[in-house]
């Protein structure tokens, strides 16, 4: 007989399974209180919920976290988890403490379609999407892992994968992590990256909680992003800039550009001021991300110099631009370099 996985599932989907199994429906709402504000997996220790639903619960569902293969330790305190999943698929996901907040960046995808010329993470492929349960799980292993329950954090979807391409599990795994009686965590500190699939900046704008949206954007022309970035293809700049003027923005609330500054490609003073031009009428603000190294790729990252003169270009122009610091970048753990392959380590 197949059994459920429960992790993932909703209140109202937990409440169904309550009553598919003889129980009043309080008894899922319970069940939702110890999976996700209490971050309790074991059955047996879940006091509140009665033994014969537990006894049930261990005989027709699972429970699964996924098994941590691998832990890196940057020496800026940056800590990357490799994770293996129920099928044995392996995502990364990274904790990052700093002394005003902590962030985790979370995986969609095992690999992404993408295949963006500058990351490591495309260049392995993609596999298949993630469910909102191993979505939610990351969070979970991490939480537990640096004792982050009831503690206000900070959630990023820059992991692998494209969000948006994975966007139902991942509003699913969004409205579980915000749910007062769910994991508690501020809509307001979570954030999602695309490089801009039209379908889900659609979604996106039909739904009224919804993440603060991140548009990966790294180029400054649609000739210089079809070279870096093959989905400007199917999603041209153009109309990914129109759609950005009609998102639907809360008050007080901007779109972040990402632009990752790549060494004699995009990162001079002219693409500087194409990049104002574009963003002409936009409520958004600009993280420049001097590009992080990743082994097998041709690109190099730029000089400090050549970063502050591109964010010069934008401040006077009144744009909020701010130089984003890798973190991690000696694991592989910053943006651009995920991978599912074990990091080799001397002497192992």
């Amino acid at each position: 007989m197949d059994r459920t996985e429960l992790l993932g599932m909703d209140l109202e989907e937990l409440c169904g399974v309550a009553e598919s199994l003889g129980e009043k429906k309080f008894r899922g709402k319970q069940l939702y209180h110890q999976l996700y504000r209490r971050q309790n997996l074991c059955l047996d220790t879940m006091t509140d919920v009665s033994r014969r639903f537990r006894t049930l619960l261990a005989e027709r569902a699972t429970l699964y976290l996924p098994a941590i293969r691998q832990v890196q330790c940057s020496e800026d305190g940056t800590v990357k988890y490799l994770l293996e999943l129920d099928d044995g698929a392996r995502v990364e996901s990274v904790y990052l403490p700093e002394e005003e907040r902590t962030t985790l960046c979370l995986s969609t995808q095992v690999g992404c379609a993408m295949h963006c010329a500058f990351c490591a993470t495309g260049a392995g492929g993609f596999v298949r999407d993630l469910s909102a349960g191993e979505i939610l799980a990351q969070y979970l292993v991490i939480s537990r892992e640096h004792g982050l329950l009831n503690q206000s954090i900070n959630i990023v979807f820059m992991g692998m994968g494209e969000p948006l391409l994975n966007v139902e599990a991942v509003l699913k795994a969004f409205a579980i992590l915000t749910d007062p009686s769910g994991c508690a965590l501020s809509r307001r500190k979570i954030t999602l990256s695309t490089c801009g699939i039209r379908s889900g900046m659609a979604r996106l704008a039909q739904t009224a909680v919804r993440p603060k949206l991140a548009v990966s954007l790294n180029a400054s022309s649609a000739e210089q992003r079809r070279r870096l970035m093959p989905c400007e293809r199917q999603y041209p700049l153009a109309e990914l800039l129109a759609d950005c003027r009609r998102f639907p923005l809360r008050k007080g609330e901007r779109i972040t550009f990402e632009y990752i500054l790549i060494r004699d490609v995009n990162d001079q003073p002219a693409d500087a001021r194409r990049l104002v031009r574009l963003l002409r009428e936009i409520r958004c603000k600009i993280n420049l991300i001097a590009y992080n190294e990743c082994p097998g790729l041709p690109f190099r990252s730029p000089t400090g110099d050549t970063i502050l003169a591109f964010q010069n270009v934008l401040v006077e122009a009144g744009y909020s631009a701010f130089i984003r610091k890798s973190r991690g970048p000696d694991i592989q753990a910053a943006c651009g370099q995920l991978t599912t392959r074990p990091a080799e380590v001397p002497g192992l």
